[in-house]
C-alpha cells in the first residue's frame, strides 16, 4: 500500500511538474501591444529620471533617428541635455499601436517636451509628433527607429 501511495505522489508531482512547465511556456509575457506600451513608459521614466544609460539600453543596436542618429549618438545626446538642462520632461499624449506581425510593431503618439531656460528644447514647451519603431528581441523590445517632427 506504502508503495501505491508513494508512486501515486510521484506521478502527482510529476504531473504538477508537466503542468507547470506548459503554463509557463504558454506564458510569453504581456500581449505585444501592452509590452510596447510598457517600454514606452519605460522609456518616459528613464527621462524623468535623467538616466541616459537607461535611454539607451531601451534602444536597439541597429536603431536609427532623425538625421540618421544611431544609438551611440542618441545616448550622447540624452546625456548632454540632462547636463545642459536641469528639468527636462517628456509628457506623451495618447499612444497609438499598430502591430505588423508577431515581432513588430509602430507607435504613434505626441509629446511636450520642455527643457528648462532656452536652448534646443524651450522653456515654455514643444509638442512634436513621434514615430517609433518596435521589435521584439528574445523577450524584450526594442526601439529600433523613431523620427519626430514639431507638430506646430
Amino acid at each position: 500500500m506504502w508503495k501505491l501511495r508513494s508512486r501515486s505522489r510521484g506521478l502527482c508531482a510529476l504531473l504538477l511538474v508537466l503542468l507547470m512547465a506548459l503554463a509557463l511556456a504558454s506564458c510569453g509575457g504581456p500581449p505585444p501591444e501592452q509590452a510596447v506600451r510598457a517600454q514606452i513608459a519605460a522609456m518616459q521614466a528613464a527621462i524623468d529620471a535623467r538616466d541616459a544609460g537607461k535611454v539607451s539600453d531601451l534602444l536597439a543596436e541597429d536603431f536609427v533617428g532623425n538625421d540618421g542618429l544611431d544609438k551611440r549618438g542618441a545616448r550622447r545626446m540624452a546625456a548632454g541635455i540632462f547636463l545642459q538642462y536641469r528639468n527636462v520632461t517628456g509628457r506623451i499624449g495618447p499612444v497609438s499601436v499598430e502591430l505588423r506581425g508577431d515581432d513588430d510593431a509602430v507607435a504613434r503618439f505626441t509629446v511636450l517636451a520642455t527643457a528648462g531656460s532656452g536652448g534646443l528644447v524651450p522653456q515654455d514647451g514643444q509638442v512634436f509628433e513621434v514615430e517609433t519603431g518596435w521589435h521584439r528581441d528574445g523577450s524584450d523590445w526594442l526601439l529600433r527607429s523613431a523620427s519626430w517632427k514639431p507638430k506646430l
